[in-house]
């Protein structure tokens, strides 16, 4: 659901690029890009596929590092998905050490499991699960990037495929964060992890698009599939990771009183293997990734809360969990 403006000339170019059924990686820097950024391209399943990859400077293999990797929201790309936070998973990404991959949905959309027929993901059952997954093997293949600390966070669409991932391949996430969106009913009601994943929500209350106690999903007129409430959402979470302690809600400092948003912090411990879930619920926070950039007017997609960032929220929650302990 988060949109962008000048593609075209970009998927011209990666469409006379994309050739070949050999995985691999192609240097293909542009004006648009960020310092550093490289472009990628793979075949799953007999499906170009493509990608944007942030090295930190002077990567070396065997540093081992983590790997991030960071889904778009619908209608978005790889690149809009760095916009989005303006650029600030790259610069944690720098001072931090760790490789971020922004992967492109198919034609702007994720399979995430709610099976809507508008999008060509869904419609053809595009196997993103496996894009995903051949991405980490990419990576710690070629790249040397630690198996063990693979996280993925995503937007809108991409919070939902990043919830299938973590019911379907948790064996490969050592954890996972959520922005704008809370579980489908659809994967709320077939989700069966074989293993806990440590799991970061973070959702506006006042989200134009995402209803907070559970609905239909609409951007406009336009129906979009149903969600259950985050509350039934964190429950679940939290069930599923054997949690056993709920902590009062938080308040957090009100950092910017100018933008009409505050932020507290839900937390559930003494998890099986530590794997904690937090909530971020945002009073006043629309369709929006916190700290990030205001891709649409707010009386489209809500307010854009400057009280945290995401991006360095997310990192410490996410960095601080291994795979193997």
């Amino acid at each position: 659901m988060v949109g962008a403006k000048g593609r075209t000339l970009v998927l011209i170019v990666l469409a006379a690029l994309l050739a070949g059924s050999v995985v691999y990686l192609r240097v293909w820097k542009t004006e648009r890009m960020y310092p550093g950024d490289l472009r990628g391209e793979m075949v799953v399943d007999g499906l170009k596929r493509t990608y944007i990859v942030h090295l930190p400077r002077n990567f070396s293999e065997d540093e081992h590092l983590p790997l991030l990797i960071a889904l778009h929201g619908g209608g978005g790309s790889g690149f809009d998905m760095e916009r989005l936070t303006r650029g600030g998973l790259n610069v944690l990404a720098e001072g931090e050490r760790f490789v971020v991959v922004y992967p492109d949905g198919v034609e702007g959309h994720w399979n995430d499991g709610r099976n809507l027929s508008r999008y060509r993901a869904q419609r053809e059952n595009i196997d993103d699960v496996a894009f995903i997954s051949a991405l980490i093997d990419l990576f710690v293949r070629e790249y040397g990037v630690n198996g063990s600390r693979v996280y993925v966070t995503g937007m809108s669409n991409g919070g939902l495929m990043t919830y299938r991932l973590a019911c379907e391949i948790p064996e490969r996430l050592a954890a996972v964060a959520v922005v704008g969106v809370s579980m489908s009913e659809n994967l709320y009601d077939s989700c069966s992890p074989r293993t806990q994943v440590p799991i970061m929500i973070i959702l506006g209350k006042d989200d134009p698009i995402v209803p907070w106690d559970g609905g239909e999903l609409h951007f406009g007129p336009v129906k979009l599939g149903r969600v259950v409430s985050v509350e039934k959402t964190v429950e679940y979470w939290a069930d599923r990771n054997g949690c056993t302690v709920r902590h009062g809600r938080e308040y957090l400092p009100d950092a910017d009183p100018e933008d009409g948003t505050r932020v507290w912090i839900e937390r559930y411990s003494n998890c099986s293997g530590g794997a904690e879930v937090v909530l971020y619920g945002i009073e006043g926070g629309g369709h929006t990734w916190p700290g990030g950039y205001q891709y649409l007017p707010r009386s489209i997609i809500g307010k854009t809360s400057g009280d945290i960032d995401a991006n360095g929220v997310i990192w410490r929650f996410l960095s601080s969990y291994s795979r193997d302990g």
